[in-house]
């Protein structure tokens, strides 16, 4: 049974960092492109960076430079350190995972999902 639990989130001034993790169960996440997304208040859920079975990554604009993916084999986790946090980061952060592994899926083709973990940053 295929399980994401996120964890790290909380509370942070601007300028602020935090290190998200999701810990997978249920299948060997290294095999897989794993993704993170955020829904902000009031806002539709978008992409913020995928690390590919191959170990690529990609972010998006928003937070390129200030957010690292990476992910621990040995742990099943994906991580995501964030830096210099914004107000316009606050939002519900997800970790997902396509339905196969060795493939990397388009935006809208992840299939697993996590409950989510909370961050809110304050100006």
């Amino acid at each position: 049974q295929v399980q994401l639990v996120e964890s790290g989130g909380g509370l942070v001034q601007a300028g602020g960092s935090l290190r998200l993790s999701c810990a997978a169960s249920g299948f060997t996440s290294s095999a897989y492109t794993m993704a993170w997304f955020r829904q902000g208040p009031g806002k539709e859920r978008e992409f913020v960076s995928r690390i590919s079975y191959t170990g690529s990554t990609i972010y998006a604009d928003s937070v390129k430079g200030r957010f690292t993916i990476s992910r621990n084999g040995a742990k099943n986790t994906l991580y995501l350190q964030m830096d210099n946090l914004q107000p316009k980061d606050t939002a519900v952060y997800y970790c997902a995972a396509p339905q196969r592994p060795l493939y990397t899926p388009g935006i809208s083709d992840y299939t697993y999902w996590g409950q989510g973990t909370q961050v809110t940053v304050s100006s």
